[in-house]
């Protein structure tokens, strides 16, 4: 693939790799270090000028450090005459502060906050995967490419769960009442939902199921799971209600906090997350999380746009 170049920054070197060995590609040279005043530092170790230049970050970790390391990568590419720079942005940050509550109307719009950052480091466009609110796409006037790991579930559980069509797939929340529907049409199944009242953020206080789950497997399906009281509830939830076993698929993986010790002590199955957010040391501390690897979908959409191609296949199949 002549005239291109991905870049890896310091949050997710494995996804990095695995997208350049798929596209039959070498990561290229750069050094990111901090000065003594923890400020940050990136050198492009290569010409970059005239190429049509990827950048992979993923919101995760130190997010602050690695969403600075990212526009400053942005703006050495493109101060060094990239002909185009593209942020592969797995797990976006800040994506949850997509709005204004009615309660906090103080409250601030982060993600147009980090679209314009993007936007002014020289960004000419946005892969990324399962955005929290798909209507953050709108806060860009560049394109942003916003990719599904819903083909990826989809084929994750027909091949891991035996008893799948006798599934119900739940939504933990109201918010992901679309994203579920979406899921057991495709799987031809029933779907539930879970009508959550929050006293104050990450506090759950009542949970209503919206659905019938008696004798039948239930998959939680959302887009992320951080401190993971939503999703335990939700489990001894459906449990009571009569659900044989219970699963949980989610696409960002956060888990922070106390999230590990509650998925040890919860009672699902299996704890399913994509790889947009490195799951390595977690897996050693929690034996229920298995990890979808999406690297092929990103690398196909990397190898479609740099070719002109349509990136819409990649919503309803996954790249053998």
């Amino acid at each position: 693939m002549p005239n291109i170049k991905i870049f890896s920054g310091s949050s997710h070197q494995d996804l990095s790799q695995k997208i350049a060995d798929r596209l039959g590609l070498e990561l290229g040279k750069v050094v990111t270090k901090k000065f003594s005043n923890q400020e940050t530092c990136v050198e492009i170790g290569e010409s970059v000028r005239g190429e049509d230049v990827y950048i992979v970050q993923s919101g995760c970790g130190e997010i602050n450090d690695n969403l600075m390391e990212l526009l400053i990568m942005i703006n050495a590419c493109k101060i060094a005459s990239a002909s185009r720079v593209t942020a592969v942005i797995p797990c976006f940050p800040y994506a949850r502060q997509d709005k204004k509550d009615k309660v906090g109307s103080r409250a601030p719009i982060s993600a147009k906050l980090v679209a314009n950052m993007l936007s002014v480091s020289g960004a000419d466009h946005i892969i990324t995967m399962d955005l929290h609110a798909s209507q953050i796409q709108g806060f860009f006037d560049i394109p942003v490419d916003n990719l599904y790991a819903e083909p990826a579930v989809l084929k994750w559980i027909k091949e891991n769960i035996l008893e799948w069509k006798n599934c119900t797939i739940v939504s933990p929340d109201a918010g992901g009442a679309k994203r579920v529907t979406s899921i057991a049409d495709r799987l031809n199944v029933d779907f539930a939902l879970i009508h959550k009242e929050r006293k104050k953020a990450n506090e759950v206080d009542r949970m209503v199921l919206v659905g019938d789950v008696k004798d039948r497997v239930a998959i939680l399906v959302d887009d992320m799971a951080d401190t993971c009281g939503t999703i335990c509830h939700a489990a001894d939830k459906l449990l009571s209600a009569g659900a044989t076993k219970v699963y949980a698929i989610l696409t960002h993986g956060i888990f922070s906090g106390p999230a590990i010790s509650r998925i040890n002590n919860a009672c699902f199955e299996a704890v399913v997350v994509t790889n947009t957010i490195p799951q390595e040391e977690k897996m050693k501390h929690c034996p229920k999380i298995q990890v979808i690897d999406i690297s092929m979908i990103l690398a196909e959409a990397i190898r479609r746009t740099h070719n002109g191609e349509s990136v819409s296949y990649l919503f309803s199949h996954v790249p053998l």
